[in-house]
This record gives structure tokens, sequence and C-alpha cells, in this order.
């Protein structure tokens, strides 16, 4: 799916507009309702167009699939509605001064609601309408209640709310033992400074100990030092690689993917994109469909004046194991053999070759 680059993306305005559904909003003064929803019955006139402030962390295939599928969902919301959404589209590219500068000048154009793509974009967010009470939807938050983003996943609790790409960790690990039961020593490869990889991280650890498994720590925050931790840990003998959904990692895939296979040691990842840019195993949710359903959830809050603090935040079954079939054959493996063996541990199990971006591979 082509991903739109400009600053700013507006969505067709059906022909005809639809006369929106009014909900009241306990507390508003009289003829408005909740930020960019439509005014409460007898109140104002609902809103045609509504104001967008989309801010992406980095470039890489898992999150741009996000943003595209956004923008492409909202696109026919618009026309299934009769209202447009004037889509301002920025990425941070990780420079948290960048970030705060998108963020800020999402404010000062008088968004009705801004998307936050990745952990450090929404706890950027968050800070930023604290006060304001502007609506946030994240994206891609792989824990946002332990990042103190919301008070619960079934209510969040304040003025934001998303979708989330939940790793389940044991399950990564059981199909490393599933294609190699003799792996004595895992490397773990990640950004001490995501905290997407914080709990993924522990919970590794936790499986690894509990199983009497011996684990070798190597931690990047640049692609110059991620190149250096995947040579370590070549150097270093692994029998296997864990990465969580580290953004860090994910970017500098293409660079190390080769390291990895030439010493023989599969990389077990936590997103279909690393299996993209070459890592052996991606393991983790659908992040096309991620981005439908968020911007579905931006929809019930901007259309249908849903509140954010009660609007649960989803999460999605983690069961599709994506295998690099050209590194499967690389490393000396039988891809008919991975699939039996990942088969019964996940929800399906599905072949991928090396590309930059999914666009690459239609």
């Amino acid at each position: 799916m082509k991903l739109h680059t400009g600053k700013t993306f507006a969505a067709l305005t059906a022909a005809a507009a639809l006369v929106l559904s009014l909900t009241a909003c306990s507390g508003s003064p009289s003829g408005s309702g909740v930020a960019g929803t439509p005014a409460p019955n007898g109140g104002g006139t609902p809103k045609t167009t509504y104001k967008v402030g989309l801010c992406n962390y980095v470039d890489d295939a898992s999150l741009n699939q996000i943003v595209a599928n956004i923008q492409d969902r909202l696109a026919e919301i618009g026309e299934e509605r009769g209202v447009s959404f004037d889509i301002s589209y920025d990425i941070c590219n990780a420079d948290a001064a960048v970030m705060n500068q998108i963020i800020a000048n999402f404010m000062a154009d008088g968004v009705d609601l801004m998307v936050g793509v990745a952990t450090p974009v929404a706890m950027a967010m968050q800070t930023a309408t604290e006060d304001s009470g502007i609506p946030v939807v994240f994206s891609a938050v792989s824990d946002p209640v332990s990042t103190g983003l919301v008070d619960s996943l079934e209510a969040p609790g304040a003025n934001l709310t998303g979708t989330s790409d939940y790793l389940d960790t044991n399950s990564i690990m059981n199909l490393i033992f599933a294609a190699d039961p003799d792996a004595e020593t895992i490397g773990l490869l990640y950004d001490q400074g995501q905290d997407s990889s914080a709990t993924p991280i522990a919970h590794a650890k936790e499986y690894l100990d509990a199983n009497h498994i011996a684990y070798v720590e190597r931690t990047g925050t640049t692609n110059d030092e991620v190149m250096l931790a995947a040579q370590a840990l070549a150097a270093d003998g692994v029998d296997a690689v864990f990465t969580p959904t580290d953004n860090t990692i994910m970017t500098a895939e293409l660079a190390i993917y080769e390291i990895f296979t030439e010493a023989g040691i599969p990389h077990y990842t936590g997103a279909d994109s690393f299996a993209l840019n070459g890592a052996f195993l991606g393991y983790g949710v659908d992040y096309a469909n991620l981005g439908v359903e968020t911007a579905n959830m931006i929809s019930t809050i901007l259309l249908d004046g849903a509140d954010p603090a009660s609007t649960p935040v989803m999460t999605f079954d983690n069961g599709t194991a994506t295998v690099n079939t050209e590194t499967c054959t690389a490393l000396g493996l039988d891809y008919a053999t991975v699939e039996a063996a990942f088969a019964p541990l996940c929800t399906k199990v599905q072949p991928i070759t090396t590309a930059e971006s999914f666009d690459d591979l239609s």
C-alpha cells in the first residue's frame, strides 16, 4: 500500500453531507462538545472537516504500514460519513527536539486530535496535551500501562487511548526452541532507551532463567552501535538472537541481518518488518490491520463523541510467524521443516522475501 508522504493529506469529501449523530457532552459549554466532536443535540453545527496531526517516530516498514493504513481508512470513512480529515503528517526520525516541535505545530494549528505512532511520540503527546485535553490516539505502543500512558487497558483514564502491539515474548521463546531444542545460549539485542523493549526483554530473561538457558545481552542506540552489537553476538557464538519490537534495531536490520546469516545465527524478532528486512523470523501483530483499527478509533472519537478516557485500548492476536525464506535457506534450514515446527505454536506461518518496504513486494 502506498505511503502518503506529504505534510498534509486531505481525505476526499462525499458529495452530500451526512447529518452526524449528536452526542451530549457533560460539562461542555453550550454549543460545543469534546474537542473536534459534533456538538451536542440542540447546540451548534457539526464539523465537516476535522484536523488531525499525525506523527510517526521513525521510517521503518511496520510503522509506515500503520501510517498508510490510517490515512487510507480515514479517507474511506470520510466518504462514508460525508466529512473530510485534513491530516498533517510528519516524522521525527527519533529526534526528541524535532518531535516536540512537530507536536507544538499541531497545537498551534488547532488540530482536533493527535495521533502518535510508537511509544515515544505517544508519551510526548500525552505531556503536551495534559492541560488542553486535545484527544490523542496512539498506535504501536507495546506496553501503555507500564509506561504510564493509561491507567489500564480497559479504562485509560485521561485524554488518550489507542492500539497496542503488545508482544507475547514467551511465544517467541517457544519458537526458538521448537526450531533448535539444543540451543544453549540466546543473544538479546535491543536498545536500552526504547520503552517498548523493557518489558519483553525482562520476560525473555525470566523465561530463560526458568529454563536454565544462558543469555548474552548486547545493546545499541545508533546504527553503528547496533552493527557492533551484532558483530559481538556473532563472536559470542550464541545459538539464536531475540529482539522485541525495538525501533532502533528495526531501522538497522537491513545492515545487520547478513552478519547473523553468515554466522549461522537465526534472528527472532517482534514484527514482520524485521523479517522483511532480512531477519529469520518476525512474530507479532498485523501492522496494516493495526493502522485500520487506529483510524476506526479516531473516527469514533471525532465523529461519534467517544471519550478516550473510557475507550479501551485495543490489543491484537500475536499469532502470526513470518519467515524470511531467503534467510532460511542461507542458514541451511528447510522452510517446509521450519513451517511444520512452528505451525502448532502459531495462528499462521507465512513466508516473505527480503525487501526494504512492503511496497517493494507488490
